[in-house]
């Protein structure tokens, strides 16, 4: 972990800049402004300058804005259909063609990104504050605190994932949104406490950390605002590949049969409904798993420049 705070100060407390003026030409400064020196600038800046995260991250927004807004992209109604026009190729009338019931496919893959990006946002949530908090706990009180927790951890830790989540589905037999996204967030959960747990272990014997003990600061003070800034990096990191992998499941799931089901809309469904016509009408089975392919490669592709972005190391 960098050993910078997220005041921007050293290990100790010293100021990073040093006490002086800046010197000429030195790269701290820009145009004449002193230029921030901290972790989490420095990232932005290389983020900024990256191709390959810009490129990423710009196709996120498009797929974001696609869930929350797809009457931005399309004027078409995803349920008016018409089986005359059955399966009828990409034209530009309808640019993804249509689907076997006659919809407008253009207008199902627009509408699909929604409860993908949902699931995928809400599993995420709800393990960066639950998952974290636990880890958090774990790794700065220790002793039995930490046994219980890691032990729980150990137990979530031992259910495959795939055949778990089939397992409590099928159970729950109610395959929506918010069940979809706690049964991902109960199978992940304990990745990310191990994550800061460990980030915390390192980072509570820290000088500044035993510094703010010294002067009284409390439990709570000295957990999130001296040890979380310093730990929270490798979560931010995993948290963003990992909602990649929530969309890639959500259409897995639904693929198999246990995700979610007609009349609601997404991009697992359109590839399990039209898997059969492949040979026949590629363009059903092409244009969603593009989609899906797409957002998944560009939420690993992020999540890997900002672990290098805040990484040392690599600099």
């Amino acid at each position: 972990m960098s050993d910078l705070t997220s005041a921007g100060t050293a290990v100790g407390g010293a100021p990073v800049g040093g006490d002086g003026p800046a010197a000429a030409g030195d790269p701290a400064t820009t145009g004449g402004k002193e230029r921030s020196a901290s972790l989490w600038a420095d990232a932005r800046r290389q983020l900024v300058r990256d191709p390959v995260f810009m490129i990423a991250f710009l196709y996120i927004l498009v797929v974001g804005s696609m869930a929350a807004f797809p009457r931005l992209w399309t004027s078409q109604d995803p349920r008016d259909c018409s089986t005359d026009r059955s399966r009828v190729a990409p034209s530009w009338d309808h640019p993804f063609g249509t689907d076997i019931l006659g919809c407008d496919y253009y207008s199902h893959a627009i509408y699909g990104a929604r409860p993908s990006m949902i699931i995928a946002i809400m599993a995420t949530g709800a393990m960066i504050l639950i998952g974290g908090a636990l880890g958090l706990l774990a790794g700065y009180y220790g002793g039995w605190v930490d046994a219980v927790i890691s032990r729980v951890m150990d137990i979530f830790l031992s259910l495959p994932f795939l055949l778990g989540a089939i397992v409590f589905l099928t159970v729950i037999k109610r395959q929506n949104p918010v069940t979809i996204a706690l049964v991902l967030f109960l199978l992940t959960w304990p990745v990310i406490s191990r994550i800061i747990r460990g980030s915390v272990i390192s980072s509570k014997d820290l000088d500044y950390v035993h510094a703010a003990k010294a002067v009284g600061a409390t439990n709570g003070r000295l957990m999130f605002r001296h040890i979380l800034p310093n730990a929270i990096a490798p979560m931010l990191v995993y948290a963003t590949i990992v909602l990649g992998s929530f969309v890639a499941a959500e259409a897995t799931l639904t693929f198999l049969g246990v995700g979610l089901q007609p009349p609601a809309q997404s991009w697992g469904i359109m590839i399990s409904t039209h898997q059969v016509y492949f040979l026949e009408d590629p363009w059903l089975l092409l244009f969603p798993c593009g989609l899906l392919v797409g957002t998944v490669l560009s939420f690993i592709l992020m999540g890997d420049a900002l672990r290098d972005a805040l990484d040392p190391k690599f600099r």
